[in-house]
Parts: C-alpha cells; structure tokens; sequence
C-alpha cells in the first residue's frame, strides 16, 4: 500500500477520501490478515539505513591527501638512497615517516567511525510501541510493524510512530519543535485545510519524532518509513555531501605545491652539481643522485601530519575545557575561520522555555523578571517590586492565579528548579504565580470540579473549582484568545471592584492585546464567574461560560538568553556575521532578533524572510538575500540546507565559511553540510548530534564565540610552524644550490678538484630530523601573541601560506643560506676570506650554523610583525625543545661515534661563539623586515576591514 504523501497533500484531503484511498477502517481498524499483506507489501516503519561503507575501504580512504602522496614519495625516495648508500643500517628516515603516515590513519578512521551515525539516531526518534486499532480493539504494537491505514490512537505522552492524518482531536496539542523549530506547542484539529501549509501549520496533521504534550486524538496513518517527514530528512542526511573543511582544502593545496616544488628542487640541484662540477665516475653519479634525492627528502616538512594533528588534538582538550566538544580534529581550526554563524532560535538563542513576560490588566502592566522555570525572578511595575496587597498586585493574583487553575500542567519542584509536566505555556503561568508568592497548587484553595477542555475551535478551556473559603460559592475560570473570551465577558475587574465592560472599556482592553502582540508576544486573557448553589450543570457544558468578569491578559514567549546578546555583539566586534534561522513565526523570530541586536531598530531595517518568500527565490536571488537578511522564520530542512549552500557560493565565487546551530531532527541536513555544524548538547537530540561536526555541553551561544577565539588561535599556530618548517627548510636547499653554484669563489675544492659540496646527505637528513621535530611541534601550542579577535575572519580566498609569507620564507632562506656558506667560507683555505682549517672543520661549522639559524628562526617564527622579544619566555615548551635539539648538535660535534657518522669535527670555544653569531644573524634580519612591516601594515587598514564586516552583521552588503 502506498503512502498517500507520495501522490498528493494529505492535510488537504477531507478525512473520507483519505480512507476510502487507504481502505480503512476508523472504527474498527484494519484486520490482523490485511496489516500482514501490507507489511510484506510495504516492508516495517523502519528509516533506510546509510549505504554501507567498508571498514577497510574507510581505512584506504585516510591515505588519499596530496600531502601524504608526497610522504609516501618521500619514503620511496628514502629506501632507494638507503639501498644505494649500502643498507648498511636501519633507514631511520623512511621509518620515521612511514610510521607517521600509519598513525595518521589510525587517527583519522577512529574519528571518522564516531561521526556517521546521523540517520541510526534518527530511528531513535522513533517510539518503540504505538496504540493502534486492529480488529476492533485496541493494542500496543511495535512502532516497525505499523503500516499505512491504521488507526493511532494518541494520549498525552506518546510518541507518534508515522505520519498520520487527525480524525479526532480533543485538547490535542503537539510538541514538533525538533521537526518544525516551533517552540511553542501545537494545536491539532481534525478540520482539513483550505490551502497549502508549510509543516509547523498543518494542524490536521501529526508528524513522526514529536510528542502529544496534551489532550487525546486519532489519526489515520497515511506515510510510514522514508515516505514520512523524518524519513525525508533521513534522506537529505543520506544525500548531503559534507563538505571539505577549509583547513582540508589548505593542506591539499600545500601538499600539491610542496610535491611539485620536490620535484623541481631535486631536478635542478643535480643538473647544476652536473653542469658545475661535472660527472666523472659511477661514485660521483651516485654522490650527485644521494644529494638531489637527500635535498629533496629534506624540503618535505614529513613531521606536518603529524604536528597538525598534535595541535589540533591539544585545540580539542582547550575547547572541551570550555563546553565545546569537537568530534573531528579537522573542526577545530574551521571554526576560527567562520564568517557567519547561522544560529537556530529555540533553545540556543533563547531558553527554551516558555516565560511570562507581562502581565497586562485594566489597572496598569506588571513585568515578570526570570526566566524559564526557576523560582527566582519577581514581579515589576515601573521598576519597583509589586506588592501582593496591593489593588494592582491583587488583580495581578487573580490573573494568574485564573491562568494557573485553568490548566493542566504538573509542576514540582527539585533543587532550586521546578520541573514541568505538561503544557509549557500553562506551566508558565503557574510559575509565574508563584514569583508573585500565589500560585494555586490543585489540591490547595481552589480544588477542581469539572473541566470544559481547550479544543482549536472553542480556542479557549474552562475549569469549574470549588472555593474552600466559601463552601457555597462554586467559581468558574477560563483562560484563551483574548478576543474569544471577551466576548463571553460581561465586566470587567479594575482593582478590586467590578465595572460593566462597556465599548470603551472592551475598546481599551483590546488595544491592550494588540500593543502585546505587536511586541510578539502571545496572549491568553483570564476571566472568572462565581455562581450561584446548584447552578452549575452537570455535566459541564459551555453554557456557563457567559457573563464572565474579565481580570486581565499575559504575554508569553519564550525569552532570549541572558548572555547571547553580548555574545553576538562579541562576534560582530571579530568580524562575523550571526544569522537567525528558525521554524517559529517571522513576528516571534523578528523580536528576538530585536532584542538580540541581530537587526537594527531602524525603518529600514530587514523583516523576517519566511520560508515561503525563500521558496520563491532563485539561486541568484537567494545569494543576494542571504547577503541582506540575518532572520528568517518557518523555515523547512530544505530551507535551511539552501540557505547554507548560498552561503557558501557568494556571488563572488568565494563564498562564507558557515557555522550551523541546531538543536532538532530538522536542523541536521544543514549541520552536515555547513562548513562546520554545532549541535546542543543538552537540549539537542541525538540527531543533531551526530551530523554536527561539535556539541556545546552548555547549549550556550557564548561558547561558540570563545570557541572561535580559540579557533583562530590554532589557526595562528599553524601558520607558525608552516612558516618555521618551510623557512628552515628552504635555508637548506639555498644552503645547498648556492653552495654548488658558487663553489669556486667558497673556495669548496679539496685540491683535486673533484666535487665538494657545503654539506652532506647525512647532515642534511639530521638537519630535517632535529630541527622539524620537538620545535615545530612546540609552536604549535604557543601562546596568542595578538589578540585574534579583533582582526576578522580570513577569506576562503586567503591561503594558508600566503605571498607575504612566502616573502618571509624566502627571505629568511637566504640569509640562513648566506649565513651557513660565510661560515664555511672563513674557514676554507681559499675562498672570498682564506682560512686555515680543514675542510670537514669548516664542513661542520657550517652544519651547525644551519643548525642554530633554525633554532633562532623558530622564535622568530612566532609572529609576523610582533617581535620575537614580546614575552620571549612565554612558550616553555620553545624553550626546552631548543635546548634539547641544541645539546643533541653540541653532541655530533663533539662525541666520537658521531663524528665518524656525520663526518664531523670537534669545534673549539671560538668557532663555537663565531657559530652562534653568524647563526644569529637569521632572528636580526627577521626582526628589521618585522619593523618595516608594522610601519607598512597602518591600523587604519585594519579597522576598515573591520567596518566594513561588521557592517553586515546589520544587514548591509559587504562590497
């Protein structure tokens, strides 16, 4: 049997159509017989699992990066220099790295394991048993073996197992927040729509994932498994790509650069140690080739993988110490690199939690301070707490207390919270009531009699509750729309007297909505009758709500966050953009937004862009809106995912790098696709949970913002030990090249005139091996040495390695490279200065300059601009893997068993000092181009930048 969804609107068809095309029965169900035939027809309501991938297949797929490429190059390349040098020893080089590459798989598929379970979570959503009619009777069943045309029968508290048409509905109202983004509860009717209605407004219709929260219905099954609105989603998750992180997107690009920049660098010092030199015999064509292919080993940075993800593992623990819980290290950097964060409303902008505001009667408006369901807060009128004994603190008691008996909420308090069963908009009104010091707890006063319920028709419910103050004075209460009630109303109560409600009066008091409603608040009105002994029909029908005397009206919503205003405007001052996205109504949404500072309270400020008004934009169209407009409201899954991917394809080309909130079923397609999704912890389901990329523990928007300060720290760190590895290793090949082509004014000769090179193969490998290690991997965790965030987001343009850093690593190559050739220079008979030591005596001076440059490179390397005498000792680790990478030198210099494998000589007190100097050299120059810089890179520039982003935050185009 098919689902009906597939063919047509359900929640436009008279219930009768409806059966007779699923052939059902609302009175008696479908036969035992007939559900086995479907069943087998139309498999179990179960969703589609995700295509399987294999486990070894998963594994492989870790290895596909360029800049692993180029590492398992650079292990082919070290086994065949071992094997041609002899094999006489291990190939420490090509161990070194394999093992690298090994671990950074391992690492890479044990995360990748715990990040694709979005679609098995969402089954979870799933009520494990329904209440169904089958053969005449009701029975629980499996929600698996439901089938399109039964019949559900729904009670407060369940969970509804598929998509299902109402048939019958009393009181019944529906938490679909996690589907929808409505915070507010939803009421359901069994009335078929006139027109089309995105989801939160279908109210003929309940939805599989969300919950009754009150009343009792029936409802036809029309769509079960991946034909219903969660099976929808399931797909999207299923046929969402996950896009690659920018920090992805960089390394590739080093990793292909590097390759070729192998390549040519390895190339061109053969042919020009052959051209210089010449070749004269198998032993030199050996010697040129181990020189070329060592060089070229030498220029990969293999230690990168490994460093990058030691930093980004040690960014996962900071993050975690602050709530925010990063399950792919890739993440961690993303986040820094956002632009704009698209956030959902319900629950991460606001408490979730519906919230008294005001309370609005004839005498004047109180406002209700707290918020959520907590017992602190009070009650205000003009700013002064308002006084129980009071003429308006009593009408304010009757108000709510009125709004509290006329419902159904249970609420109970444990340490320090009250926890609510029930209705959360009736639950408000009964804390609210107990700020005041009134509330009116069933069994206390006012015990209830009868009740007339609320139905979406009647738009109102009606309690009748004895008075044990006055045992013969029964006292009937109802709550509603206000406009409904008031015409039931006969007089109103100002104070503590009773007037007529004459057209002045019934004037000013419907003023009184509408100003509230404008303020997006929604408004329920209380009014109350005593009667008479015995008056009271039995049993209770709505003939006694006449004549009511109207008290006054609250406004309830559901309250932004104390601390998220201030988070946004933190943002803003950081250069990112914050976006509102939520399935509530654009009224709701837009006062939020205004309360937040996410829109200006100008004229021409942007109202709310519904999901209707997206749905009728073009890609072109859409980029431009989502370049103009930070709120949209009763938005859709596919909504969100549109939104996102507009974002990320600017008009431009370049795009946003997006951070996506969420904390419902609906929110996980576009928390998969963004370029980093932030699911709640909390609140959140264990859908959005598993498609985003990070949790937040405390579900607080703040913990986002210091996340990307914390971000972009990393993102510094990276930067630095990319600019100290390619530096250093770029004074090697410069070392080298140079050292090769000016051989005969260096005076590199050893009086035969056969080939003499500046440094050897082993050397040069021990240089890459001492150097690219403990002090890379100590700037990763370097302290800020700016503050990140007053600088905005980098470009998805911008490269990682930058020209103005590339300026800097060649820069410092050569001088590192002038610096080591000097060396060998003073030392060398012969040459510019004519010196007197041996050649493996000036060899090794000129090795352990190199050395010492990288070492004063690597402080220099902390910053750009910042000097490297601004808090010099605040990296400790710096400290110690200097040292220790300086001892091990001092060790090939002066310990035999080295000297006789490095080819190297013991170097006296003043060689040493001379080593140090020239070496020195390296962090002086460093420093003078940092001066020209922070001459050249003005504060202007950089505040303009910043205007000109934050200026989108309010919803103007950034140029």
């Amino acid at each position: 049997m098919a689902s009906v969804s597939t063919c047509t609107d359900p929640s436009l068809v008279d219930v009768g159509t409806l059966v007779d095309m699923l052939d059902a029965d609302p009175v008696r169900g479908l036969s035992t017989p007939e559900v086995a035939r479907r069943l087998a027809a139309g498999g179990p309501n179960e969703l589609a699992p995700p295509p399987s991938v294999p486990a070894w297949r998963t594994f492989l797929a870790q290895f596909h990066d360029p800049l692993i490429y180029l590492l398992f190059a650079a292990i082919g390349v070290s086994l065949v220099v071992w094997a041609i040098d002899g094999a006489a020893e291990w190939p420490v080089d090509a161990v070194v790295i394999t093992v690298i590459v090994v671990l950074n798989a391992v690492l890479g598929f044990a995360q990748q394991a715990r990040a694709e379970h979005a679609v098995q979570a969402l089954a979870t959503m799933s009520a494990p048993a329904a209440t169904v009619l089958r053969d005449g009777v009701r029975r629980r069943v499996p929600t698996a073996e439901l089938v399109c045309g039964d019949i559900l029968v729904l009670g407060e508290g369940d969970a509804v197992a598929a998509d299902a048409r109402v048939l019958e509905a009393t009181s019944l109202q529906m938490s679909e927040a996690a589907l929808t983004g409505e915070s507010e509860p939803v009421s359901k009717s069994a009335q078929v729509l006139s027109e089309p209605a995105v989801l939160a407004e279908r109210v003929d219709m309940v939805f599989a994932g969300t919950a009754v929260t009150q009343g009792s219905g029936r409802a036809l099954v029309i769509a079960t498994a991946m034909d219903t609105e969660l099976g929808r989603i399931a797909d999207l998750l299923h046929t969402t790509r996950q896009a690659p992180t920018p920090l992805q997107r960089e390394m590739a690009q080093v990793g292909r650069m590097l390759g070729i920049a192998v390549l040519v660098i390895a190339a061109v010092v053969i042919a020009t140690t052959v051209v210089v030199f010449g070749v004269h015999s198998p032993d030199e064509v050996v010697t040129v080739l181990l020189l070329g292919v060592s060089l070229a080993v030498a220029a990969v940075p293999e230690g990168l993988p490994a460093i990058l993800s030691v930093v980004l593992a040690v960014g996962v623990q900071r993050m975690a110490a602050r709530h925010a819980i990063v399950k792919t290290l890739s993440s961690v950097e993303t986040l820094g690199s956002a632009s704009v964060i698209c956030s959902d409303k319900t629950g991460t902008l606001t408490k979730g939690q519906m919230t008294v505001g005001r309370v609005v009667t004839p005498l004047g408006q109180v406002t209700v301070t707290g918020v959520g369901y907590r017992p602190d807060g009070q009650l205000l009128h003009d700013g002064a707490p308002l006084g129980a004994d009071s003429d308006l603190g009593h009408q304010t008691a009757c108000v709510l207390t009125g709004g509290a008996l006329a419902g159904n909420a249970v609420v109970r308090e444990v340490g320090g919270h009250w926890i609510v069963h029930g209705d959360p908009t009736e639950a408000a009104l009964w804390v609210a009531a107990a700020k005041l010091g009134t509330a009116a707890p069933p069994a206390g006063r006012f015990p209830r009699i009868a009740e007339i319920p609320f139905t979406s028709d009647r738009k109102m419910m009606t309690v009748l509750v004895a008075d044990t103050a006055r045992a013969d004075a029964p006292i009937v209460v109802s709550k509603g729309a206000p406009d409904v009630l008031l015409e039931r109303c006969s007089h109103v109560q100002v104070g503590r007297r009773i007037a007529p409600l004459d057209p002045p009066w019934r004037r000013r008091l419907l003023e009184q909505v509408e100003r509230l409603s404008d303020q997006a608040f929604r408004t329920l009105a209380v009014a109350y009758r005593r009667l008479d002994p015995g008056t009271a029909p039995s049993p209770l029908n709505d003939s006694i709500e006449h004549d009511l005397v109207y008290t006054g009206l609250v406004g309830i919503l559901d309250p932004p966050r104390r601390e998220a205003a201030a988070a946004i405007a933190e943002a803003r001052r950081a250069g990112v953009r914050v976006l509102m996205i939520t399935g509530d109504h654009p009224r709701t949404a837009t006062r939020i937004a205004h309360d937040l500072g996410l829109v200006d309270d100008g004229a021409g400020s942007p109202a709310a862009v519904s999901g209707r008004e997206l749905a009728a934009l073009d890609a072109p169209a859409l980029r431009a809106t989502v370049r103009r407009c930070s709120v949209y409201a009763r938005v859709t899954p596919a909504d969100k995912l549109r939104i996102v991917e507009a974002l990320q394809t600017d008009h431009d080309g370049r795009g946003e790098v997006v951070a996506m909130t969420g904390d419902g079923v609906n929110d996980a397609p576009a928390l998969k696709r963004a370029d980093i999704g932030i699911a709640m912890g909390r609140s959140g389901t264990e859908v959005s949970r598993e498609a985003a990329a990070m949790i937040l523990a405390d579900d607080n928007f703040a913990t986002i913002v210091r996340a990307i300060g914390e971000g972009r720290g990393i993102f510094a760190n990276i930067k630095k030990f990319l600019r100290y590895l390619l530096s250093s290793n770029m004074g090697e090949v410069l070392t080298v090249f140079l050292g090769v082509v000016l051989a005969g004014i260096l005076g590199l000769s050893d009086g035969s005139g056969a080939m003499v090179l500046p440094l050897l193969a082993t050397q040069i490998l021990w240089i890459n091996l001492l150097t690219d290690s403990a002090p890379a991997l100590a700037m990763g965790v370097d302290p800020d040495t700016e503050d990140v965030m007053r600088h905005p987001p980098r470009s998805v343009s911008e490269r990682v390695i930058d020209a103005r850093m590339w300026a800097g690593i060649v820069l410092i190559g050569m001088v590192t490279a002038a610096a080591t050739l000097a060396t060998v220079d003073l030392y060398m008979p012969g040459g510019v200065v004519d010196g007197t030591q041996s050649l493996d005596n000036a060899r090794t001076a000129g090795f352990t300059v190199l050395v010492l440059a990288q070492l004063f490179n690597a402080f220099n390397a902390r910053s750009e601009t910042t000097t490297a005498f601004h808090r010099p000792f605040a990296n400790r680790w710096l400290w110690a893997a200097v040292s220790v990478s300086a001892l091990l030198q001092v060790a090939v210099v002066h310990l035999p068993v080295l000297n006789d494998a490095f080819s190297t000589e013991p170097l006296s007190a003043r060689q040493w000092l001379v080593c140090v100097a020239m070496a020195s050299v390296v962090l002086w120059a460093a420093e003078l181009r940092k001066l020209i810089l922070r001459r050249i890179v003005t504060p202007t520039s950089t505040t303009a930048s910043m205007e000109t982003v934050t200026t989108a935050g309010n919803g103007a185009v950034v140029e």
